[in-house]
C-alpha cells in the first residue's frame, strides 16, 4: 500500500494504485477546459483535449467528466465560455492557455482557473498560473549558481518583452545579481551593448598596446606571442563569472555570439539561460557550448512525446503535458477534499506539494512554483546536472 505524505504525491501512483475516497463515490469530478478550438491556436487546443482524455484513461474512472469549450483565444469569448462552465456545475477550470484571455476572468469568482501562462503578473484574483514561470526558473539557476560557488552574475534581459516578470523572479529567489542589463534585440544596437558591458573598448586597446610593446622588444619568441595576440579581440577580463541571458531562439543566439566577439567564451564564464524546452537548434550551436538552462523533467517528456507520436502521429506541444498533471492535481486534491462543499477559492491557498510529469509541484497561497531539473549543453549533448 502506497502511503500519502501531507505533502508529497506521484501522480503516477495517483493513477495506478489510489482507490477513489473523498468525492466520487457518487458523484461526479467535473472539470473545466477552456481551450481554443476554432480561429487561432486551434492545434494547441486539440492537443490539450488528446493529452487530457490520455490522463483520464491512466486515471481510469468513469466518474471524472471533463467538460471543454472554446476560447476562440478571445477574451470575451473565454468570459462567455467560463459561465457556461459555472452553468454546469464546473468549479475548477483547467486554462485559459494564454495570458491575454484571462482579462475578463475575475467577473466569474465562484471558478478557480489553472491557467496555462507562466506570466504571473496583474492576474485576476480567481486565477492560477501553472506554466514554468520566472521564479520557478530563477530559484533553480540559484542552485546551480550558489553550489558552485560562481561569485558574481550579471543578468542580460531584452527590453519590452518579460523584464518585469524576470525582476519579479529574481525577488522572489532572492537570487544574488552583481548587475542587471537591459539590451535591444536590433543587432546593431545589441552590439555596442554588449561591448559597453564588458568593456570592449578599453579591452580592445589592451591588446593593441600589448603587440605594440611586443613588436619594440628584444623578448624571445615574440613573434608567436604576437600570432597568438592577434587571434583575439580583446586582452584582459571582465568583473563577473556568470552571465544568465533571458531570451530564447535566434535572440538568444545573437546574444551569446555578441559576447564571443568580446572575447567572453562559455568555457571560460559560464552561459546560463532560461528554459530552453531541449531546443534542438541550440544543441547543434557548438561554438556557444557549454549552456546552461533550467527545465522539465527530460525523461519523462521524451517518454510522453513517444507516446503521444506513437497514438496521434504528431509531436505534441510542451503546454500539453502541463495540461496532464493539471488533471492528475485536481484529481489528487479531489481524494483530499469534498470539493463539493469545499470553498475552491480557498483549496490553492493552503500549502502542497504535488508530483507530476513536469516534476514537482510546490502549492501555497494560490501560486504554483515548480522543482525543475538543470541542463547543460555541450558537445552537441543534453546532460542533467542535478
Amino acid at each position: 500500500m502506497i502511503k500519502i505524505s501531507k505533502f508529497l504525491f506521484s501522480i503516477l501512483f495517483v493513477f495506478l494504485t489510489i482507490t477513489p475516497q473523498k468525492i466520487l463515490a457518487n458523484e461526479k469530478l467535473k472539470i473545466g477546459l477552456l481551450v481554443p478550438l476554432s480561429k487561432n491556436n486551434t492545434e494547441i487546443g486539440h492537443q490539450i483535449i488528446k493529452t487530457v482524455r490520455m490522463a483520464i484513461k491512466d486515471i481510469n474512472n468513469e466518474n471524472i467528466e471533463v467538460i471543454v469549450k472554446d476560447t476562440e483565444s478571445n477574451p470575451e469569448k473565454t468570459l462567455k465560455s467560463a459561465f457556461e462552465l459555472r452553468n454546469e456545475n464546473v468549479k475548477i477550470v483547467i486554462g485559459p492557455v494564454f495570458y491575454e484571455n484571462l482579462k475578463y476572468l475575475d467577473e466569474a469568482q465562484d471558478l478557480i482557473f489553472l491557467s496555462l501562462t507562466n506570466k504571473t503578473k496583474e492576474l485576476p484574483k480567481n486565477v492560477i498560473s501553472a506554466g514554468i514561470n520566472s521564479t520557478s526558473q530563477l530559484n533553480t539557476i540559484k542552485k546551480f549558481i550558489e553550489s558552485n560557488e560562481i561569485k558574481k552574475t550579471i543578468f542580460l534581459v531584452p527590453k519590452l518583452k518579460f523584464e518585469t516578470e524576470i525582476k519579479k523572479g529574481i525577488r522572489n529567489s532572492k537570487l544574488k545579481i552583481y548587475k542587471i542589463y537591459e539590451y535591444e534585440t536590433e543587432p546593431t544596437k545589441l552590439t555596442k551593448q554588449i561591448e559597453r558591458i564588458t568593456n570592449y573598448k578599453i579591452r580592445k586597446q589592451n591588446l593593441q598596446d600589448e603587440i605594440k610593446r611586443l613588436e619594440k622588444s628584444e623578448e624571445e619568441n615574440k613573434e608567436r606571442k604576437i600570432k597568438q595576440l592577434e587571434k583575439r579581440y580583446t586582452l584582459g577580463g571582465v568583473n563577473f563569472n556568470s552571465i544568465v541571458i533571458a531570451d530564447f531562439d535566434e535572440s538568444l543566439k545573437s546574444v551569446a555570439t555578441s559576447l564571443l566577439y568580446s572575447d567572453i567564451y562559455p568555457n571560460k564564464k559560464y552561459f546560463i539561460t532560461l528554459n530552453q524546452w531541449f531546443n534542438e537548434s541550440l544543441v547543434q550551436e557548438e561554438s556557444l557550448q557549454p549552456i546552461y538552462y533550467p527545465s522539465i523533467n527530460k525523461d519523462n517528456w521524451e517518454n510522453y512525446k513517444d507516446r503521444f507520436f506513437k497514438k496521434f502521429n504528431n509531436n505534441p506541444n510542451h503546454l500539453s503535458l502541463l495540461s496532464y498533471d493539471l488533471i492528475g492535481l485536481i484529481y489528487y486534491l479531489s481524494l483530499k477534499n469534498d470539493l463539493l462543499t469545499t470553498d475552491v477559492q480557498k483549496l490553492f491557498k493552503k500549502e502542497n506539494s504535488f508530483k507530476g510529469k513536469i516534476g514537482i509541484f510546490d502549492i501555497k497561497n494560490n501560486e504554483i512554483n515548480h522543482r525543475l531539473n538543470f541542463y547543460k549543453v555541450e558537445n552537441k549533448k543534453i546532460i542533467e546536472i542535478f
